[in-house]
């Protein structure tokens, strides 16, 4: 049972993961003629489109990509609470539940993107690939501000670091 709950468990992430990325990239601005921007849009497309025939996007915001996020850890939630044999918990508890798994997911999509970005940064520095575009859409929002505050030491760039530091310690807090 443990290794079906593991199982079942990591492609509910994975899905969660997809679609959050989606929405991310369209906050974030990124080029979607990348290769991996794509791949994303392709495999959203079956929940998004049907979604976006009936939310109308409020302004900037596409509500189709915030309702598919939300209905995919919502999906998440119900499934392994249903698969550990929980009872299906009151309204506020349930919202609770999925506002922690979008937060869990979000904070460690930030954190592994962050962490890509620095060791691209390192390896091939200048160099293009279509990871690096996406690492960079996503994670430069989240440096800027830290950039402003801590200056480069000799050269060397300690903001992903210090975002890596803090997104670490706001994943420790949550329950």
């Amino acid at each position: 049972m443990t290794a079906l709950l593991y199982i079942i468990r990591t492609l509910l992430s994975l899905a969660l993961f997809v679609v959050l990325i989606r929405l991310l990239l369209q906050w974030a601005r990124a080029d979607f003629r990348n290769p991996l921007c794509q791949a994303v849009v392709r495999l959203t497309n079956p929940l998004v489109l049907p979604l976006r025939r009936v939310l109308p996007p409020i302004g900037k915001v596409d509500t189709a990509s915030v309702v598919a996020v939300v209905l995919v850890a919502s999906v998440e939630v119900l499934i392994l609470d249903g698969l550990r044999g929980l009872a299906f918990p009151g309204v506020l508890q349930f919202a609770q539940d999925v506002s922690l798994e979008i937060a869990h997911m979000l904070l460690q999509t930030y954190l592994f993107a962050i962490f890509l970005y620095a060791v691209l940064s390192l390896i091939a520095p200048g160099g293009y690939s279509p990871l690096q575009s996406v690492l960079t859409s996503l994670s430069e929002p989240v440096l800027r501000p830290i950039r402003r505050l801590i200056p480069a030491v000799a050269g060397l760039d300690l903001s992903p670091l210090w975002a890596i530091i803090v997104i670490q310690a706001t994943l420790y807090l949550l329950p």
